[in-house]
């Protein structure tokens, strides 16, 4: 450490990193007023340093190309690495581990798919390694689940946590357009990537729920075990209906505790409209979690973007100086508990899992249809709790039909389902979609 400062270097300089160092920059005297600790951006790498232009890029004494000049500097305490992906990413982070240097990043693919190695190396070297930039943005969600809720088992998290998925939802909801049109405008706006599919198809949301529930549930959780739904397939007709039923449909992110296994899953999910989760709209995150001593909190803010998750990011920099100037050993374990960063529980087959279903079929209309798709779900021992037709319809119409279910095990939805889109009056495949909590 050099004498009176606590020197940064930050690999990448994309939205992230650009927000990162603005924090840094904008707000410096105010974090050496609040903590005593000069914290001093000395090194910066990105491909681009050439032309990058930015006034604060300018200040910094070392812009590189070469992320050795970063790593192999002795007088950089903590790196920063915010140029994501799994390979050049992954090979920062345990450079900078080996090199005695705590790190910072905000990489959940990397950490949900191959964090183990690098939560090991990270304990191991007796390292931080934070990572409260990787989920939800702005909202402090990290250091609540490894500090603030310690002393709690945390049972339940559920998570909108995809500010692009929540967006095209809302707008589907308020402005009545189809998917493929709101997914258009979001791109224009900045707020779907040309290729949206991490967002829309629930990985990016599955990469957070899988260090959520890891910190949570004192496990390890494999993130290809993790049931992963999008909602490219959610149509007009389908939010249309769950108003009809005064609910809303949600990307969601569920993970619950039971008491030999665990459950993660992310997929479009119906929960009432008085729900306080429904009530998150546009590009805003919420989480929301059980505990058995605090009860209910919920944590709500912007998901995503340059400053909140470059705040983020700089919260963790901070509490790693903090410790540094102080000559604390390491306080925290990298995921919150004193274990072995392995699988604990299974993973509950998310056919096993027991819930109600909102289920719409597009059948012709012709007597006798409900009642033939009522004994097919009969026969597989579900029972309908609701039922809801068009009034305007001519006979032979093809029509929706949409029943909410009592709770039954995924296998038997499927069963039913398959069954009945074999079925000569049964048009297109049916539409399935998971209901939580009661209307």
């Amino acid at each position: 450490m050099a004498s009176g400062k606590i020197n940064v270097g930050i690999v990448g300089l994309g939205t992230v990193g650009m927000g990162t160092l603005t924090v840094l920059k904008d707000n410096r005297s105010t974090i050496l007023n609040k903590t005593g600790i000069d914290i001093n951006v000395k090194s910066v790498c990105d491909l681009r340093i050439d032309s990058i232009t930015n006034k604060y890029v300018k200040d910094i004494e070392v812009k590189t190309k070469n992320i050795d000049d970063i790593i192999n500097d002795s007088e950089i305490d903590i790196v920063v690495e915010l140029i994501g992906g799994y390979t050049v990413a992954k090979d920062v982070i345990l450079k900078s581990l080996d090199k005695g240097k705590h790190v910072v990043t905000a990489n959940k693919a990397l950490l949900a798919v191959n964090g183990k190695e690098i939560f090991k190396k990270s304990e191991d070297n007796g390292l931080y390694l934070g990572f409260e930039g990787s989920v939800g943005g702005g909202i402090p969600i990290i250091r609540v689940l490894k500090e603030d809720l310690a002393a709690n088992n945390v049972n339940e998290i559920y998570g909108i946590i995809n500010g692009t998925a929540n967006y095209i939802l809302s707008k589907m909801e308020s402005e009545g357009k189809e998917f493929d049109e709101v997914l258009a405008d979001a791109q224009r706006l900045g707020y779907a990537e040309s290729d949206p599919t991490f967002d829309v198809e629930g990985i990016d949301t599955a990469h957070k729920i899988a260090i959520l529930s890891s910190i949570a549930f004192q496990t390890l959780v494999p993130f290809e075990e993790i049931f992963v739904e999008g909602i490219s397939n959610i149509k007009q007709v389908d939010i249309d209906f769950a108003k009809k039923l005064n609910c809303k449909i949600k990307l969601l992110a569920i993970a619950k505790k039971h008491e030999d296994d665990i459950e993660v899953r992310v997929h479009p999910t119906i929960i009432p409209e008085r729900y306080i989760l429904s009530k998150v709209n546009d590009v805003f995150n919420a989480i929301y979690l059980v505990s058995d001593k605090v009860d209910r909190t919920i944590h709500y803010g912007r998901g995503a973007g340059s400053l909140p998750t470059g705040s983020a990011v700089v919260g963790d920099i901070i509490s790693i100086a903090r410790d540094i100037a102080s000559c604390s050993a390491k306080r925290v374990p990298t995921l919150g508990f004193k274990s072995e960063y392995e699988p604990q529980y299974p993973v509950r087959d998310i056919n096993e899992i027991t819930s109600s279903f909102y289920l719409r079929f597009s059948a012709l209309d012709k007597p006798g249809v409900l009642s033939k798709i009522a004994g097919v779900l009969g026969k597989y021992g579900i029972s309908i709790k609701s039922a809801i037709q068009p009034g305007d319809r001519a006979p032979g119409d093809v029509v929706p039909l949409v029943f909410m279910t009592h709770e039954t095990k995924g296998r038997n939805i499927n069963n039913a389902v398959a069954e009945i889109d074999s079925l000569e009056y049964v048009r297109d495949k049916t539409v399935v979609l998971r209901v939580e909590g009661s209307r």
